[in-house]
């Protein structure tokens, strides 16, 4: 059983709470731009530490004086934008706390987290989000006031509050001790009844304060990130939390059809951001390279990028690939470095994965792909690669104040100042993943003599074929996802003869591919999950893989499906990861088409 456990470089304090990392902002630099809001000519107006720190007092009296209680928790709906991070800190200084619901959250969603988390309140951004609490309001008797923002129910808040007084706002802030609930975030039910996770003011506090030392030439004075993916999961809430403790300027853009045009105008530093758009942004100028006649260029400098990378780790770069990496810099690489912002130094990746090839591919772009592992109950991130502690395929060592354990059974552990404090009103439930201190995660890993750890699959998900092998799906699924054309793949074949797949088509790039394929970019899903041509390129990624891997644990059969995974469709979960259980259930008929008295064969398609 392999350990490591990497102590904390900051001294821990227990009475300290959330608000409190404001207020040391504030006092180290009061002008400096916390946040930017996006204008109407496409540029950015900068909001300083104190203009914050004034927003957020404002808006916590005018909770308190709303009759929002010291333990109230409230509800909240909202997309990636400014005034999350904003009704966080005001909802901890006047004394509650929030209880997050993806902005894509159905009624029968909305109603099971409010009723579960016993919430007083709701914020909710648009009439939408609304109309979907008002379904199910009836059945929520306990809340109390619905704030709707798109009727300016914050500015209103911020405007009533006037009759607080400062010394009453500040028993309200300062009452909650580390130890105390900070946020109810619940688990995105990909494997089952969502479970809400108790994050505590030290998770926060301890972890962004070690944090900010470990990565410190990520967040240092003068930095800057752009986020796109939601607040409402941990991941975005813990950076934006580390970004107020940091002092990062941050901007919102939670339309991924606007980030190229952000990216360009906010020109951030870092980015945080999961593998699939580090895949998007490869396959799109791939592709349009090869709209333009320079594929073979844009391959050949991508093969160079890679090389040169992995030279560097070498230790020695040849002559000849430094001319070719000089030559590449100026014909593509600059281009897309120019495209993401021209600024981008480093990127912290979470959630899957990241293929090796991109890793070495970014890397020698000057981008270095931070690829780090943690979960909803860790706070976000337990492990991380450090700029000086950096390894392309792992996802890092252990964060100070971490450990990291691999069981018998190559189950990761985890304890520290970022473990969750159990799930709400669910003691069976977090009995069965806390071995003393330490939290079972689920996943399944190992850790190099360095302590750097690499992920290899989910313990759950783990099939074991007829003939006794145990088959990882996310060795496999990773580097098929990572083809320009395939949106999700789905590997199958627990108890059976052998391993095969599902796969769906991106539907944004696929008429791209088509069109530089000599195909009819109009062509319908249907159309195209069974042309030749397309079920070759899938068999492509698919034989790639397959490389990687023994016969055994290759993927013999697949089925491409003229149809999609989406969150809407109850396929994916808000941050985009396959709900295996349900997909498996929903294609049973087509999983035992697969093996139904047929041969192995290569791929085919459902229309």
């Amino acid at each position: 059983m392999k350990e490591f456990v990497v102590p904390a470089v900051v001294t821990p304090d227990p009475e300290a709470n959330a608000t409190d990392l404001l207020l040391d902002r504030v006092r180290l630099t009061p002008n400096d731009p916390l946040f930017a809001l996006p204008t109407a000519d496409g540029g950015w107006s900068d909001v300083s530490t104190a203009e914050f720190h004034r927003q957020v007092v404002e808006l916590a009296k005018g909770f308190i004086a709303a009759g929002v209680k010291p333990g109230d928790k409230i509800g909240f709906m909202c997309k990636t934008r400014y005034e999350w991070t904003l009704v966080d800190f005001a909802t901890w200084f006047a004394g509650a706390a929030l209880v997050p619901i993806y902005e894509t959250s159905a009624p029968a969603q909305v109603q099971y987290i409010l009723d579960d988390s016993e919430a007083h309140h709701m914020i909710v951004e648009t009439a939408d989000h609304f109309a979907r609490f008002d379904e199910v309001a009836g059945d929520l008797p306990n809340i109390g006031h619905v704030w709707q923002m798109h009727l300016g129910d914050l500015e209103k808040l911020a405007s009533s509050g006037t009759g607080v007084s400062d010394d009453e706002l500040e028993a309200r802030r300062s009452a909650a001790r580390g130890s105390d609930l900070a946020t109810l975030i619940y688990t995105s039910g990909s494997t089952g009844v969502p479970k809400g996770c108790i994050l505590t003011h030290s998770n926060f506090v301890e972890l962004a304060r070690n944090a900010a030392v470990a990565m410190k030439e990520v967040v240092e004075p003068g930095s800057s990130t752009l986020l796109f993916i939601t607040t409402a999961h941990v991941f975005a809430r813990f950076i934006s939390i580390l970004g107020v403790h940091a002092g990062v300027k941050v901007g919102h853009q939670a339309d991924t059809k606007q980030l190229l045009p952000a990216l360009g105008s906010f020109k951030p530093t870092f980015l945080l951001a999961v593998p699939r758009v580090f895949e998007k942004v490869y396959n799109s100028a791939e592709q349009k390279a090869e709209a333009g006649g320079k594929g073979k260029i844009f391959r050949t400098a991508a093969d160079t990028a890679v090389a040169y990378s992995k030279a560097l780790d070498a230790g020695t770069v040849p002559l000849g690939l430094k001319l070719r990496f000089a030559l590449f810099d100026r014909l593509v690489y600059s281009k897309l470095k120019t495209a993401m912002g021209g600024r981008v130094v480093y990127a912290v990746s979470g959630s899957a994965p990241l293929g090796l090839r991109l890793g070495h591919f970014f890397r020698a772009l000057g981008i270095r792909i931070l690829e780090g592992y943690g979960l909803t109950e860790t706070t976000a991130p337990a492990t991380v690669n450090l700029v000086g502690r950096f390894k392309i395929g792992t996802t890092g060592p252990a964060l100070p104040g971490v450990g990291i354990k691999i069981a018998e059974d190559g189950e990761i552990l985890v304890r520290g100042i970022n473990v969750f404090a159990g799930y709400w009103r669910k003691p069976d439930a977090t009995a069965e993943v806390m071995e003393g201190e330490w939290f079972r995660t689920g996943d399944i890993g190992a850790l190099d003599d360095e302590g750097y750890l690499t992920i290899t699959g989910r313990k759950k998900e783990i099939l074991v074929t007829a003939g006794g092998k145990n088959v990882a799906p996310a060795a496999l699924e990773d580097p098929i996802r990572s083809n320009p054309i395939v949106g999700q793949v789905v590997v199958v074949g627990d108890q059976k003869p052998f391993v095969s797949a599902l796969v769906t088509l991106d539907t944004e790039m696929l008429p791209v591919w088509l069109n530089n394929n000599d195909l009819d970019p109009q062509m319908t899903l249907t159309e195209a999950s069974s042309h030749p041509k397309v079920v070759a390129e899938v068999q492509r990624a698919i034989d790639a893989a397959n490389s990687r891997v023994s016969r055994a644990e290759s993927i013999r059969k697949f089925t491409i499906l003229a149809t999609e995974f989406t969150e809407s469709s109850g396929h994916l979960t808000p941050k985009m990861s396959i709900k295996r259980h349900v997909i498996t259930a929903d294609f049973a008929d087509v999983i035992e088409g697969m093996y139904r008295g047929a041969p192995e064969t290569q791929g085919i398609s459902l229309q």
